[in-house]
């Protein structure tokens, strides 16, 4: 093996269970926060004289990549679902948070279907080999289409907590806004992997099926539910190629199994913080058939733990999860704000110089 792979190479060798000349890295579902991002900025421009892009060009491994949006002109802060935003502060930035359900109001599957469902006619996807080609004029990055999160749009039309009472009460709601979002990005993910032709690798999918303690809903309404949508849309995504890299916040270990029989080959966001969620246990009982990116927490040790305490971190994940491949590191989620900017750099600066484990079965 070359000293230096490139970073395509690089991912897919450890999508490969095999040896890589260091731990790929990424901010999959992932960035820095706009506060924490400035205050990283002026840190590295006083003690290294670089800036925070011109630091993480050689280290990040996956960049994303997708159409351009051609359809009608979205009202501010809507997506094409229908669903509108407003930021809510937390102090030194702000997220922003749903203010309308476009289908709050709906009480059966015609009130559904008379909604106004976005089409892939709102997309140009002839630009993506053109976009392809200028990324990977800079590097030969890994390429990752986003963003297939069934559940997650669903509720988010419909509100979170009217769509846990309708799959106890009224499933045929549930499966009426599935099936259309399921059918949009089936339709999408096929015209995007079709012009990209072999030149994206991942395809992100997500739906936060965890909470800090356990799931959010029993495994039995998971799978009856919301699993056949991803299976569908994940034998779409394997027919191209391409890996399906599955984000799920919370305390997932109990769905793991049922992930992978749904197609999954990347788990991402790992957030050991939560009730359950062990490293060594993943890596044990499904490293040999299942990959993992994240894990570095950004609850616990980014924001208030010391450079020490993350740079331990990083390599205990890398000695554990990336022992045979298989493991791509990043943040469990955004770095927020109020992170030590020594402590990010502990992140990146250990996971691009620490040793890869040797020898099969190795710690």
């Amino acid at each position: 093996m070359r000293n230096e792979l490139t970073h395509r190479e690089r991912v897919r060798l450890a999508l490969e269970h095999q040896e890589t000349d260091r731990v790929p890295i990424a901010m999959v579902c992932s960035g820095i926060n706009t506060p924490a991002y400035a205050t990283l900025e002026e840190y590295l421009a006083r003690d290294r004289g670089t800036t925070v892009a011109e630091y993480l060009r050689p280290l990040i491994d996956i960049k994303d990549v997708g159409p351009a949006y051609v359809g009608p002109p979205l009202a501010e802060r809507t997506d094409i679902w229908g669903v509108r935003r407003t930021p809510v502060s937390y102090g030194s930035g702000s997220y922003d948070e749903i203010e309308f359900y476009p289908l709050a109001a709906a009480s059966d599957p015609a009130d559904i279907a008379a909604h106004s469902w976005p089409v892939t006619e709102w997309f140009d996807y002839s630009v993506l080999p053109e976009r392809i080609a200028a990324i990977r004029k800079d590097a030969d990055y890994c390429l990752m289409a986003s963003n297939g999160n069934i559940f997650e749009t669903s509720w988010y039309m419909r509100g979170f907590e009217r769509m846990f009472v309708d799959l106890a009460l009224k499933p045929e709601l549930t499966h009426a806004i599935c099936e259309r979002v399921c059918g949009f990005y089936v339709e999408h993910f096929t015209k995007i992997l079709s012009a990209a032709n072999g030149g994206i690798d991942l395809v992100f999918t997500a739906d936060d099926i965890g909470g800090q303690n356990g799931l959010l809903m029993s495994l039995d309404m998971w799978s009856a539910h919301i699993k056949p949508y991803h299976v569908r849309l994940n034998r779409v995504i394997h027919e191209f190629g391409a890996r399906v890299i599955y984000h799920s916040d919370g305390a997932v270990m109990e769905a793991v199994p049922g992930l992978m029989d749904m197609g999954i080959d990347v788990l991402q966001a790992l957030q050991f913080d939560a009730k359950g969620m062990d490293p060594a246990a993943l890596k044990e009982n499904y490293g040999d058939r299942l990959c993992f990116e994240g894990g570095v927490s950004v609850q616990q040790t980014l924001p208030f733990g010391t450079a020490e305490d993350v740079r331990k971190e990083v390599e205990e994940r890398i000695a554990v999860l990336g022992r045979d491949g298989g493991y791509i590191l990043g943040p469990s989620h955004a770095i927020q704000a109020g992170t030590p900017p020594e402590n990010i750099l502990a992140l990146f600066d250990t996971a691009a110089s620490y040793p890869m484990p040797s020898g099969r079965g190795s710690a």
